[in-house]
């Protein structure tokens, strides 16, 4: 590295302060930035897996995984930011010996990890993923468990994001969409997921009554999206009325207006007679 004295102490020593100055200078920038609270804290494992809901896991191995991708902790460790630069000289003594050893070309054995999707979380192993990081490599060696997940994880990128997983895991527990239909319904907002479940079971009710006969979940589920749901997107392209939100979106907003025109308004005969007469 650059700037190295040859001496792996005196360089180790270096390698930690800079890293300190790198994890308050990102603190700072996010600051500046007024980006959220949680962009420089490493994700929980365990509140990840929780929300999007755990369907198994099995060992993987020793793999080779990139250093850009470990994200998170399952101790919820605070001696470390996202990049796992240290957060405080707490770890210094253990952070330089690791830094040492590696200097010195010394074996250092594998860290362990969670995978979930494309993400991984330190089980142990911090310093050496920390470590790893200050002197610029690009990939470790771990012996990686992958969990899988009813959602999928793609998408996760701050603290924040997992109420948006969670409430749309319970979503698709509640409407419980397959393939294409599964990744086209999406919100930004974690309270619309709520919102649009209930109109979907509404929907669904409303047609069990109309054919006197009822329906599991994934029947409804499949029909509301194929009779319901892709006509009126449709519509709302064609009138250019999606805009800036997602489409699911356009099609919650369009349904809400829909619902309160049936609340605040008389649909008998005498009023269609005389919205007739005024064509």
């Amino acid at each position: 590295m650059r700037g190295d004295t040859g001496f792996p102490r005196a360089d180790a020593e270096n390698d930690f302060q800079r890293a300190r100055r790198r994890q308050v200078l990102s603190r700072l920038a996010a600051w500046l930035r007024r980006e959220p609270d949680d962009v420089n804290i490493t994700l929980p494992f365990h509140e990840v897996v929780e929300a999007l809901g755990v369907v198994g896991e099995k060992r993987l191995g020793l793999c080779t995984v990139r250093l850009d991708s470990i994200v998170g902790s399952v101790d919820r460790t605070r001696d470390f930011d996202r990049r796992f630069r240290p957060t405080s000289a707490r770890v210094r003594a253990r952070w330089e010996r690791l830094a040492i050893a590696q200097r010195r070309g010394e074996a250092v054995p594998p860290v362990e990890l969670y995978r979930v999707g494309d993400l991984h979380f330190v089980q142990d192993g911090h310093h050496r993923v920390s470590v790893a990081h200050a002197l610029g490599l690009e990939v470790i060696d771990a012996y990686v468990t992958e969990v899988l997940t009813r959602v999928a994880a793609h998408g996760i990128r701050h603290r924040g994001d997992l109420i948006v997983k969670d409430y749309r895991r319970l979503f698709l527990e509640r409407v419980p969409l397959g393939g294409r239909a599964r990744a086209a319904v999406a919100l930004s907002d974690p309270w619309d997921y709520a919102e649009l479940g209930e109109h979907v079971e509404a929907w669904g009710f409303r047609l069990m009554q109309d054919e006197g006969r009822f329906l599991d979940r994934a029947s409804v589920a499949a029909r509301w999206y194929a009779e319901e749901y892709v006509p009126v997107v449709e519509m709302l392209r064609q009138a250019d009325l999606v805009g800036d939100r997602t489409e699911t979106e356009a099609y919650l907003w369009v349904a809400a207006e829909r619902y309160r025109l049936i609340r605040t308004h008389r649909w008998d005969p005498d009023v269609m007679t005389t919205l007739r007469a005024r064509r």
